[in-house]
């Protein structure tokens, strides 16, 4: 396969380029490596652009928007 290595996706708006085998969690360390760890340790979670729960380890497309949110208690 040839072309760019990365993919663009956009964590809470910010741009971020991550290789083509990244996943959701490894997007939002790269955005920013505090969300992550909230993701990690159960305080947030990564929703899709319509707001529907997506798996940290699910694989990412181009252009996909992710959004990191609060978990409710």
């Amino acid at each position: 396969m040839s072309g760019d290595p990365t993919l663009r996706v956009y964590v809470d708006a910010k741009p971020v380029d991550v290789p083509k085998t990244a996943t959701v969690l490894d997007a939002v360390e790269a955005a920013d490596p505090a969300l992550a760890s909230a993701v990690r340790d159960g305080s947030s979670r990564v929703t899709d652009s319509r707001g529907l729960p997506i798996a940290d380890d699910a694989p990412l497309h181009g252009g996909a928007i992710l959004r990191v949110i609060p978990t409710r208690s």
